[in-house]
């Protein structure tokens, strides 16, 4: 892979525990860095959606932070379709 699209490789991982009003965003990268978030992820059983438009979008907000409102219905259909596989795989 050359190093340009390397480059423009993102990844965002969310949380939503019980106690947030929203989903947060608990860890990002870019690069390789975000590849590596990826392998992990997998590795640990972590549900993986590609999305580049969206990691994109969240990558521009600080670590830490709720997602923004803009993003609530993107991210909530997001989250249903990863608790619909994962209660297909059960």
């Amino acid at each position: 892979m050359s190093k340009d699209k390397d480059e423009i490789f993102s990844a965002v991982a969310l949380r939503y525990p019980d106690w947030a009003d929203a989903p947060y965003i608990s860890a990002k990268a870019k690069g390789s860095v975000a590849r590596r978030l990826v392998e992990i992820a997998d590795k640990n059983d972590v549900p993986i959606v590609q999305n580049a438009e969206m990691a994109n979008v969240l990558s521009l907000q600080r670590l830490g932070s709720f997602i923004p409102e803009s993003t609530y219905s993107a991210i909530a259909a997001i989250f249903a379709f990863v608790i619909k596989l994962d209660e297909a795989n059960s």
